[in-house]
């Protein structure tokens, strides 16, 4: 799932090729999950509005328009944000990304382009492509709140140890699950929680009510210093994700345990566990994290 350095990545890219233009023309898929807001009224109301800004809050883009209202997009696990002539070989199904295509061809828009927004002043279009239709796609009317961004904690680039540590208090649930509650922090998911604890020397399944508040602020400059490397390198592309232009991230080949279990730990050459909380895996070195 693209966590905040992939949509701050997009965010980045994309406002130079939104804000300031127009809509000319909106195109959809038929109702589903993934629409938040019907497609129709989508369609009618989007149309001739002129994007004005284009912010982040967690792991979710709100765009800002001229009357006002407001355009809110979620990659969900498998969403792709991008313009008109991309080319990568993670835009095409997961079946046909082991085919010979060097160099890919351009994208063109297939059953998984639930979005497509064309500008008056000409190309390029923005794609909004989800293959598995978790992504969200909804209009918020001018002054409107919506509890998605309502229940939002604390942006992770803007946290402190003491956001954590008012939370850990209250809980018994293992650290790294308390990382992913976006209510708490949000935009932290799996892969920069396991990542972020590593370099605070913590183990996922400590439990978040014996946290102290100097674990807590070390934790947090970590999470904090790990996105922002990964949004210098432009995100992970480790499944799905592109940036805008169709290139991949690069913070892949700098993990440091997430996804590398029996791996040697790049500290201390213990072998990377891998183990599961609530459901989700988890990656850690036993001898470096405690």
């Amino acid at each position: 799932m693209p966590e905040l350095p992939e949509v701050e990545v997009t965010r980045r890219a994309l406002s130079a090729n939104l804000v300031g233009r127009r809509i000319d023309k909106v195109v959809t898929t038929r109702p589903s999950y993934f629409f938040l807001t019907p497609p129709a009224v989508l369609r009618r109301r989007l149309a001739g509005r002129r994007v004005t800004a284009l912010d982040r809050h967690g792991k979710y883009l709100v765009g800002t328009l001229d009357d006002g209202a407001r355009l809110l997009l979620h990659l969900g696990m498998t969403g792709q944000l991008f313009v008109a002539g991309a080319r990568n070989v993670r835009l095409y199904r997961t079946a046909k990304r082991g085919a010979p295509l060097a160099p890919p061809p351009a994208f063109q828009p297939d059953e998984h382009t639930h979005l497509i927004l064309s500008f008056s002043d000409g190309p390029p279009e923005l794609y909004f492509r989800d293959t598995r239709k978790f992504g969200k796609c909804a209009l918020l009317e001018p002054g409107a709140n919506d509890r998605r961004l309502d229940k939002l904690g604390v942006d992770a680039l803007e946290a402190e140890g003491s956001h954590l540590h008012r939370a850990a208090r209250r809980r018994r649930s293992p650290v790294k699950t308390l990382l992913l509650e976006q209510s708490v922090i949000a935009g932290i998911g799996n892969i920069y929680a396991d990542e972020a604890l590593f370099f605070a020397g913590v183990r996922p399944a400590r439990s978040s009510a014996r946290l102290s508040e100097r674990e807590c602020d070390a934790i947090v400059r970590a999470v904090r210093r790990v996105l922002a490397r990964a949004i210098e390198r432009g995100g992970s592309s480790i499944d799905d994700f592109v940036r805008p232009d169709g290139s991949d991230g690069g913070y892949q080949d700098e993990r440091r345990v997430y996804a590398r279990t029996g791996e040697p730990c790049p500290r201390c050459g213990t072998p990377i566990r891998r183990i599961v909380l609530a459901g989700r895996s988890a990656h850690y070195c036993l001898r470096c994290q405690r």
